[in-house]
C-alpha cells in the first residue's frame, strides 16, 4: 500500500513536471498565499502601529537628553527650560513613558511637578534647519530681518493647521528678544514649528480647558502637564480613585461628570473656534481628566481644523473604504473617482461609538438612577453612535443629539444627587 502511494506520488510529480500549468499553479497559488500575509500585516500595522516602535528605555531617554544638553551648551538650541535640565537639576528625568514612530514621550519632575516631555523626534539634527540662519545670518544670527522671520513663521503656522493667522496672532512663536542666545533660539523655534502637535498646544493654550498648555521648551522638546491617560483595559477608561462618595454611587456620578465634560468639549471644538476642529484618533488614551473630571486632549497629532481636513480628506477613490481616514470618514464620488472634502461623521459620534457606548450599554453602577432613565440614555447613545439612515451609509450625529444626550445626563446627576440627601 506505501508502495502504491509513492507510485502515486512520483506520477503526480512526473505530470508536474511534464505539464508546465501546473507549476504555474504552483507559483499563483504562493503568490496568493503571500499577498495574503502581506495584507494582514498591513492591517496589523493600521490598527497597532505601534508593533513598530522602538523599544522605549529608561537609559535612551537619558542619552537623548544627555545629547540635548551638549547642544545647548554648545548654542545649538536654546529654551526656557533648558537652564534647569541641564545646570540647576531643577528638571530632573523620571521614565520613557512610550516612543512611538520617531515620536519620544518622557516624564521628568520640574521643581516638584510631574510633566511630560516630548518631541516629534529624537535627534534636534533631525529637523531641517532655519534657511534664513544658514544663508543670511551674521554673527549670533542678528541680522536676520524679522518681517522675513515673520513671513517664516506664519508660513509655517499655516503649514501645520491650514489656517492663516495674522501677525499679531503669531505671539506663541515669537522667539523673544535678540540676545547671545538668538540664534539657538530660532533654531529651537523652528525645530518646535515643525511639530503640528505643538503648535496646537500653543495655539490653544489660552482659548480652551480641553487641551494641555505648553509649560516651556528647551530645543525641540516641549514640556505639558503630565495627567494619567486613559486607557482601553480600565473598566471605567479612566482612574475615578478620587470619585467622592460610595463605590456605586460615586462612580456612576463620576463617568456622568466626565460624560458632560466630552460633551462640552465636543460643543466647544465645533462652535468656538474661526473653524471647526476635528479629531481623527479619538480613543481613551489620547485623552485625560482633571480632578475637576473636566476632559483634556493630550495627543491632537490627529487633530485638524476644517480646512486642512477637507485638504485630507479629498483624495482619489474606488469606493467609500477609500475616503476613511482613521476617524473622519467621507464619501468617494464614483463619478470622478474622489473623495468628497465635507466629512460625513463627526466628533460627536466617535466619541458616543467609543467612549459612551463602553459606559452606557449596560447599566450604570448605581441603584440610585431610575431603570427608565438608563434606558433613554442607553438609546440615545446607541443612536448618537449609528444614526438611521434610509441609505444606510454613514452620517453624523444630529445635533439635537447633543442636547438629548446632555439632558439625560443632567437628569441622571441631579437623581444621584437626590439619594445622597
Amino acid at each position: 500500500m506505501a508502495r502504491a502511494a509513492g507510485e502515486r506520488g512520483r506520477g503526480q510529480a512526473g505530470w508536474c513536471g511534464r505539464h508546465p500549468r501546473c507549476g504555474r499553479g504552483v507559483l499563483l497559488a504562493f503568490a496568493a498565499w503571500t499577498a495574503g500575509w502581506v495584507l494582514a500585516a498591513a492591517l496589523l500595522l493600521r490598527a497597532h502601529p505601534s508593533v513598530l516602535s522602538e523599544r522605549c528605555t529608561d537609559e535612551k531617554s537619558r542619552r537623548i537628553l544627555a545629547a540635548l544638553c551638549r547642544d545647548y551648551r554648545g548654542g545649538a538650541l536654546a529654551g526656557d527650560l533648558c537652564e534647569d535640565l541641564c545646570v540647576a537639576g531643577k528638571l530632573l528625568f523620571r521614565r520613557c513613558l512610550h516612543y512611538n514612530r520617531g515620536k519620544k514621550v518622557l516624564q521628568a519632575d520640574w521643581q516638584g511637578r510631574p510633566v511630560v516631555l516630548k518631541s516629534k523626534e529624537e535627534a534636534f539634527s533631525s529637523f531641517p534647519p532655519l534657511g534664513l540662519l544658514e544663508e543670511e545670518a551674521g554673527e549670533g544670527g542678528q541680522d536676520v530681518p524679522e518681517a522675513e522671520l515673520l513671513l517664516m513663521v506664519a508660513g509655517e503656522v499655516k503649514s501645520a493647521l491650514g489656517l492663516e493667522l495674522s501677525n499679531s496672532s503669531l505671539g506663541p512663536w515669537w522667539p523673544g528678544r535678540r540676545g547671545p542666545r538668538w540664534r539657538g533660539q530660532l533654531a529651537s523655534l523652528w525645530a518646535l514649528l515643525q511639530q503640528e502637535e505643538y503648535v496646537y498646544f500653543s495655539l490653544l493654550q489660552d482659548l480652551s480647558p480641553h487641551v494641555l498648555p505648553v509649560l516651556g521648551s528647551c530645543g525641540h522638546f516641549y514640556a505639558v502637564e503630565f495627567l494619567a491617560a486613559g486607557s482601553p483595559h480600565h473598566w471605567a477608561l479612566f482612574p475615578l480613585d478620587r470619585a467622592p462618595g460610595a463605590p456605586g454611587g460615586g462612580q456612576a456620578k463620576a463617568i456622568s461628570n466626565i460624560a458632560l465634560s466630552f460633551l462640552d468639549m465636543v460643543n466647544h471644538f465645533d462652535s468656538d473656534f474661526s473653524h471647526r476642529l476635528h479629531l481623527c484618533d479619538i480613543k481613551p488614551e489620547n485623552f485625560a481628566i482633571r480632578s475637576d473630571f473636566t476632559v483634556v486632549a493630550i495627543d491632537v497629532d490627529m487633530a485638524f481644523f476644517e480646512p486642512k481636513m477637507r485638504e485630507i480628506l479629498e483624495q482619489n477613490c474606488t469606493g467609500d473604504e477609500d475616503c476613511n481616514f482613521f476617524d473622519c470618514f467621507s464619501r468617494c464620488d464614483l463619478r470622478v473617482n474622489k473623495c468628497g472634502a465635507q466629512r460625513v461623521n463627526n466628533n460627536l459620534q466617535v466619541i458616543c461609538d467609543k467612549i459612551f457606548r463602553h459606559w452606557f450599554s449596560a447599566p450604570l453602577k448605581s441603584s440610585a438612577v431610575s431603570f427608565q432613565l438608563q434606558l433613554q440614555l442607553q438609546e440615545a447613545v446607541q443612536e448618537c453612535a449609528d444614526p438611521v439612515v434610509p441609505s444606510g451609509n454613514t452620517q453624523r450625529a444630529a445635533p439635537s443629539m447633543f442636547w438629548k444626550l446632555r439632558r439625560l445626563l443632567q437628569a441622571t446627576l441631579r437623581e444621584l444627587q437626590e439619594a445622597e440627601e
